[in-house]
């Protein structure tokens, strides 16, 4: 199973370098792709940051969001909880202080632990921090 950072689900909604290589592996899979309860956060916040800065329109943000929402909602992804395991995953990584793992990619890595997955991105410094503590990890 896979599990989908932010940064490896929003080139499949906006025409990004990656948004081919995601297609691509999105439409290959035969089970749902994990995301988390973050994710649907960080993709609001990437909007309204786009949005802010003129990088798209409201309506194409708008556009964007019902997509993802209905994506969702049509079983395309999973939404796997942030369970308290995770986030004390999150700190004692965070606390070894061996890697560049920031908060919110801590917890992305440490879902895709707990629910035993793969995780895909397109942050070489969160995939470098999870081939660093032994975890499956690759760049879309």
């Amino acid at each position: 199973m896979l599990y989908f950072d932010t940064s490896a689900l929003l080139p499949y909604y906006r025409q990004e370098a990656a948004s081919d290589r995601v297609q691509t592996l999105l439409s290959a899979q035969t089970q749902p792709v994990l995301i988390s309860h973050l994710t649907e956060v960080e993709v609001a916040s990437a909007l309204a940051r786009w949005v802010r800065m003129g990088e798209l329109t409201e309506a194409q943000a708008n556009r964007i969001d019902n997509a993802f929402q209905q994506d969702i909602h049509q079983g395309r992804y999973i939404r796997c909880p942030i369970q308290l395991a995770c986030f004390q995953r999150a700190s004692h990584w965070i606390g070894m202080r061996r890697t560049s793992l920031r908060t919110l990619d801590a917890l992305h890595l440490a879902c895709a632990e707990v629910h035993q997955a793969c995780l895909v991105s397109e942050d070489d410094a969160l995939i470098n921090a999870a081939v660093f503590f032994g975890l499956a990890a690759r760049r879309v």
